[in-house]
């Protein structure tokens, strides 16, 4: 039901995206991300390793598809450094497709608890090499998240939300520029299963620089599996 519920939602966005008028400024369309994430360690050893399709064009096709592994060490309960890959593939519609890859540095910091509210925070650097183009481009991710419980139980279903923001530190050849790049927005739910593993299911507005375009936003149904052993 759950899963069926995600996909009448996408498609209407994407219904919503192709009848908007030609005249508007940004470019929208409605996508639907499917993740599935595993979580692990052994003492101060870390882990995960990602799956991420991504379905565009209204939900009418595959347009990217990431595998982002990554290992890492725990400084301590609240700071976590990672050093991870991701391969990327990218179809964009009526171009040649293309591939990705990507090194990255990530420290994720649970920054702490307030009026029983979460709060942790995800920052990411990132090289960034494209099939199409021989530079390689650096990027700064930064993204700020909040849960709430919505019982008084312990672990129960809470309202999430987030907020990540792209910067890009060089031009290359393959199309990135100097300067904003990207914004998400994200705001749902996380339901708990299994422990310390969760469902978060929701929307993400997605706003995008598209250098020489009139820009772009992407409404977006997110889907994700987190698996903590």
């Amino acid at each position: 039901m759950v899963i069926r519920s995600v996909l009448r939602l996408a498609s209407a966005f994407g219904l919503l995206a192709s009848g908007l008028p030609a005249a508007a400024q940004v470019a929208h369309d409605g996508q639907l991300w499917i993740n599935t994430t595993l979580f692990g360690g052994v003492d101060a050893f870390a882990y995960f390793a990602e799956i991420q399709p991504r379905f565009g064009d209204g939900i009418s096709r595959l347009d990217q598809l990431i595998l982002r592994p990554a290992v890492g060490w725990k400084i301590n309960d609240q700071l976590t450094i990672y050093q991870g890959y991701a391969y990327v593939e990218t179809a964009p519609l009526g171009q040649p497709p293309l591939t990705e890859d990507r090194s990255f540095q990530q420290l994720s910091w649970e920054v702490g608890e307030w009026q029983r509210v979460k709060i942790s925070s995800r920052t990411r650097f990132e090289q960034r090499w494209q099939s199409n183009g021989r530079d390689v481009g650096f990027r700064i991710r930064e993204q700020l998240r909040a849960s709430y419980p919505l019982t008084m139980d312990e672990g129960g279903i809470a309202a999430l939300g987030w907020t990540e923001a792209f910067f890009a530190l060089n031009d290359t050849d393959w199309g990135a520029r100097a300067g904003f790049d990207r914004a998400r927005t994200f705001i749902g739910l996380e339901i708990p299963f299994a422990g310390k593993s969760a469902v978060e299911i929701g929307y993400i507005n997605q706003t995008v620089n598209a250098p020489g375009t009139r820009g772009e936003m992407d409404h977006i149904v997110s889907l994700n599996l987190f698996v903590r052993q």
